[in-house]
């Protein structure tokens, strides 16, 4: 990042750092100027129209460089004091509809592989997913899925039917942010017990026979994860996630 001052008026009012993203320079000019000339100080000066519509859907990538240029007028506003309540209420709603926040768990943060020491060449990636651990959907597609450019064909899911019945119109709104449905991927609706489910990912998993892929698996049960280790071939990749 670049240190740079802020003058108004041939008054020096503070310093800034530049984040690393390519509207930078102009926000900080544009800003500046606006506020000198008294004009109204919103989030406009950042995003089109159109970009702000475009914003209110998921974005690729979870909207980083725009969540890094709010930070920036944020922090515009506080060293001039103007308001950027515009801003912080546009952070808040990129964040909720990207769920890039990851308030309860960082995907990205945990994911270990853990049946060698060193990542062996893949031809494909999967991914078998115990759903109803996982609240932050978002996360499992900007840290898993789209980085190893997942097909939905080799994703499973599973969830038991008091989860399926609690949870279903939550899951389905968050996955159509990303233009899919629970029916977009191998999604098994299983029986009652804390097991069934562990049962039905890791039989997915075993009649696949799959060698030489990278594969996935989101759960909470340390059980599963060891019966995942034993039954995975040598030439795969397994990525579990560590606590």
């Amino acid at each position: 990042m670049n240190k740079q001052k802020i003058t108004i008026e041939y008054k020096y009012r503070g310093s800034v750092e530049l984040p690393d993203t390519r509207d930078a320079k102009n926000i900080f000019f544009r800003t500046k100027q606006a506020y000198a000339n008294h004009e109204p100080m919103s989030v406009k000066l950042l995003f089109s129209d159109t970009q702000l519509q475009k914003l209110k859907s998921y974005k690729k990538g979870g909207a980083t460089e725009e969540l890094e240029n709010l930070d920036f007028y944020i922090q515009l506003g506080e060293i001039l004091n103007f308001s950027t309540q515009d801003a912080q209420s546009l952070k808040n709603s990129i964040l909720l509809t990207n769920d890039t926040a990851h308030t309860h768990f960082n995907i990205a943060k945990r994911i270990q592989l853990i049946n060698k020491k060193h990542k062996s060449k893949a031809q494909e990636s999967y991914l078998f997913w115990d759903i109803e651990n996982f609240s932050s959907i978002g996360s499992i597609f900007t840290d898993v899925i789209e980085p190893y450019a997942l097909l939905d064909e080799n994703i499973y899911l599973a969830a038991n039917p008091d989860s399926l019945y609690l949870k279903k119109s939550e899951w389905e709104a968050n996955l159509y942010d990303y233009g899919k449905t629970l029916q977009s991927f191998h999604f098994v609706k299983c029986g009652h017990g804390k097991n069934i489910a562990d049962d039905v990912l890791l039989g997915e998993f075993l009649n696949l026979k799959l060698k030489n892929s990278n594969v996935f698996l989101l759960t909470f049960d340390r059980e599963l994860k060891e019966r995942f280790l034993e039954s995975t071939h040598e030439s795969n990749n397994l990525f579990i996630l560590s606590k």
